[in-house]
């Protein structure tokens, strides 16, 4: 009898940024490697390789992911979002624009990963998820607000080796209200 061979790669379909990337990749591939040495998407850090520092921070069906400890073969068919997605068009994202107004970084190495995870944050908190921090967990408190003490929990897996966290925090707070600010405008113009 012979014995049972194991493939160990695939042809896969990653959906990023809207747009679909069909290639082969080793089973052990991770995200980050597909999308920097495969697909040349290079805005996404290769840090610490270890999950730990959230350089290589995407967004996976718009919940943060760090993309070093994600296979590749695991993302497929979600919809993936680097940094070089979350703009429109010639029109940053409101986080991106934060970001440059209060020098929400200095060297810039972490920036992709600390905007992207601040994406999702927004998203997070605008949901009503709670983080270690929220103080009242009851199902009938009113939403918190999103606090800079929330912030710094929120976004504690990205590390900035410069130092920049107050300017993160406060561009993060200001992505923030803009935000509601627009929430609020759109609930507005659906009851109108």
């Amino acid at each position: 009898m012979a014995p049972a061979t194991s493939s160990t790669s695939s042809a896969i379909t990653l959906n990023i940024n809207g747009e679909k990337h069909h290639l082969p990749v080793d089973h052990r591939t991770t995200l980050l490697d597909a999308l920097r040495e495969r697909l040349d998407l290079t805005g996404t850090k290769k840090g610490c390789d270890q999950g730990q520092c959230g350089a290589c921070t995407v967004l996976v069906d718009q919940r943060r992911a760090v993309s070093c400890l994600t296979l590749a073969v695991a993302a497929e068919g979600r919809e993936i979002t680097t940094i070089e997605g979350v703009a429109e068009g010639d029109e940053l994202h409101p986080v991106q624009q934060a970001f440059l107004d209060l020098d929400g970084y200095q060297c810039g190495y972490c920036t992709p990963g600390q905007i992207c995870s601040a994406i999702a944050v927004i998203e997070e908190h605008a949901a009503g998820r709670p983080s270690a921090v929220t103080e009242d967990l009851s199902p009938e408190a009113a939403p918190q607000p999103l606090t800079p003490e929330e912030i710094r929990e929120r976004m504690s897996g990205n590390l900035c080796r410069c130092g920049a966290y107050v300017s993160i925090v406060r561009a993060v707070a200001r992505a923030a209200e803009a935000h509601a600010e627009t929430r609020t405008a759109g609930v507005k113009e659906t009851t109108a």
